[in-house]
């Protein structure tokens, strides 16, 4: 395997409710087919855990911000592995024991988070990765975090419509994006002036 495929982990992160940053700390216990023990994103759904790499984290604070590990609400913050290139399905080994399948990646925000309004975008929801746990154990600060397999776009957890919301809202955004783009480049409109 390449060196992309494997990292390590930099932070552990919890929170008690969704839609808050998440307090960073040097280890967790992740529960089978749960997510991480006394986190509020834990349960039985397709996005028991999510993972942002230190990297991506990086590019927010390049733009200005004051981020951190935990600050998008991630659990696992990881450092050297391209999370961006795994499929859904693929397996990852966090630590001796904890093995996590990808079910997401990325996510639809239905509501603009603070990270948002402060910077004008947000990582998480194009390169945050969601998984399940197929193997629990405990996670800690410093755990290898490697490719077991890759996977070929399905998870027997992800529901069919989240993937088409994700791919809908995805689709979304990019016509927007190309609608800004097409208006910064249009010609200035025509005055009506002949200059006679």
């Amino acid at each position: 395997m390449t060196e992309q495929m494997s990292g390590t982990v930099v932070s552990v992160n919890l929170s008690p409710r969704k839609t808050m940053r998440k307090t960073p700390g040097e280890c967790a216990l992740l529960v089978f087919d749960r997510g991480f023990e006394n986190d509020a994103h834990a349960g039985d759904w397709h996005r028991q855990v999510s993972l942002l790499a230190q990297e991506s984290i990086d590019k927010m604070t390049a733009a200005g911000l004051d981020v951190g590990p935990g600050d998008f609400a991630e659990n696992i913050t990881t450092k050297g592995i391209d999370l961006l290139t795994l499929p859904i399905g693929s397996v990852l080994k966090v630590g001796e024991d904890t093995l996590l399948e990808i079910s997401q990646i990325g996510k639809v925000c239905h509501t603009k988070c603070a990270i948002f309004y402060q910077a004008g975008d947000c990582v998480m929801p194009r390169e945050g990765l969601f998984a399940v746990v197929r193997e629990a154990g405990e996670v800690r600060v410093g755990d290898k975090v490697a490719v077991v397999s890759l996977g070929d776009g399905t998870c027997d957890r992800t529901p069919p419509e989240a993937i088409a919301e994700f791919e809908a809202e995805k689709a979304a955004e990019e016509a927007r994006l190309a609608a800004e783009r097409g208006k910064a480049c249009a010609p200035a409109s025509a005055s009506g002036h002949t200059g006679s």
